[in-house]
């Protein structure tokens, strides 16, 4: 394995690619309880448009599907759950799909390894008939439908809907009954098979753990595959301007529901340029919105908004976005005064005591969440796929200047891209 050393964090990493094109990495944590594993596929909800495996055809697979697959690989060939060997062997396990990946996961303080055999065993044993396909859908159903009642869902996810005209991420990850209720065992299998790949794979552990062990684990419990050239994954053009600039709906909540979004212009990038994009964008929020801001005093004071007042940045390679929410009696108000905000900084030039403060916070928060095994592994692999190693954050964190962060607010903090999304009491 090659052997990464980070000075500034005093990491080290351990790196290895096997013959298959699984990616590995092992990050040793001497001295810590609990041990953590995380496999996943550079496969989400957005890729609906891709020439499988072994083809030569361009297929459109229906929306939700990726969620759908997720589901699927916990049930075995022997009949039973693969949360129950977990269970037997004192692990907690779960797993999540998103826009652009699926991770399957572990903690555990003892029987980690054979645990981990168990993770990377069940994540290649994919098994899906007419009647179990079908089972599921019922339970993906009453899934949807459950987060189409809950009113912050759907505030996050008319934002979206709003900002974008073509991208897949305007689409609900778990898709619409309509959409699951299509899926059939042999589209699932051209899922499966395409982007559950080794080569569009990463693990990554982290623990008290013994390197050898971990390898050796890893080196017996991968099927060998062929590896793969790129998937060839089509995606539609995505405008600059917005679909619409506001969707209202209302549900069954006391105090009105908003999310301001702002649909990000400066996209198609990966490494480095990526995640410098993200910090810049991170430290402005902290300057111009988060309590102890004069826009946040000035809302809070002013009765406009209570403690759930927020905002955060998405930045993957094709797109990105800032949202900005909470609840208010007035969600128009809160969003007339933040772009008045807004453009006073742009007039006036933001605050260069600020920056210096609120990056030196940044760099001890960055330092006290790298004592927690499950922060490191699910941001490095999230990381990982966006072609960012994850130990060089806090050297971007600290390259960052006042010009970088400047640069940045002039160019994505644009009123003519911004949309907002308001869930009203019925």
């Amino acid at each position: 394995m090659k052997k990464i050393v980070n000075d500034i964090l005093k990491e080290e990493l351990y790196y290895d690619k096997l013959d298959c094109g699984l990616e590995v990495f092992f990050m040793p944590k001497e001295g810590f309880s609990k041990k953590y594993a995380v496999f996943a596929t550079n496969y989400g909800s957005n890729q609906l448009k891709f020439i499988p495996i072994n083809e030569t055809e361009k297929i459109e697979v229906n929306e939700g599907i990726a969620h759908f697959l997720e589901h699927k690989m916990f049930e075995q060939p022997d009949g039973g759950n693969a949360f129950d060997k977990f269970s037997l062997l004192g692990a907690s396990a779960n797993a999540y799909t998103n826009f652009t990946m699926t991770a399957y996961l572990f903690s555990a303080t003892d029987n980690f390894y054979e645990s981990l055999d168990h993770l990377i065993d069940y994540v290649q044993t994919p098994y899906f008939t007419d009647d179990n396909v079908e089972k599921e859908k019922g339970i993906i159903a009453q899934e949807i439908n459950m987060y189409d009642d809950n009113a912050d869902w759907k505030v996050y996810f008319n934002t979206l809907k709003a900002m974008y005209i073509n991208h897949n991420t305007r689409i609900d990850i778990a898709g619409s009954v309509d959409s699951i209720y299509k899926i059939d065992k042999e589209e699932l299998y051209k899922c499966y098979n395409t982007f559950y790949n080794p080569s569009n794979m990463a693990l990554f552990v982290v623990g008290d753990l013994d390197r050898n062990k971990v390898m050796e684990t890893i080196n017996k419990a991968i099927k060998p595959k062929d590896t793969l050239d790129d998937i060839k994954v089509f995606k539609e053009d995505e405008p600059n301007e917005v679909k619409q600039k506001e969707i209202v709906e209302n549900l069954s909540v006391s105090i009105p529901l908003f999310n301001i979004g702002i649909k990000d212009l400066d996209v198609n990038m990966s490494g480095n340029d990526l995640l410098k994009k993200e910090i810049c964008t991170e430290i402005i929020l902290d300057m111009i919105l988060k309590k102890g801001s004069s826009v946040y005093e000035k809302l809070y004071l002013g009765g406009l908004i209570n403690q759930n007042f927020g905002c955060d940045h998405v930045s993957q390679i094709d797109h990105g976005y800032t949202i900005i929410g909470g609840e208010s009696k007035d969600p128009h108000k809160v969003r007339d005064i933040v772009f008045e905000y807004i453009n006073k900084y742009k007039q006036d030039g933001l605050d260069k005591e600020d920056f210096d403060r609120i990056k030196k916070k940044k760099i001890g928060m960055f330092l006290k969440y790298f004592d927690s095994v499950e922060f490191i592994a699910n941001n490095f692999i999230s990381y990982h796929f966006r072609k960012i190693n994850f130990i060089d954050y806090l050297e971007i964190l600290k390259s960052v200047t006042f010009e970088d962060v400047s640069d940045r607010f002039n160019k994505h903090f644009n009123e003519e891209y911004s949309v907002i999304s308001i869930i009203n009491p019925k």
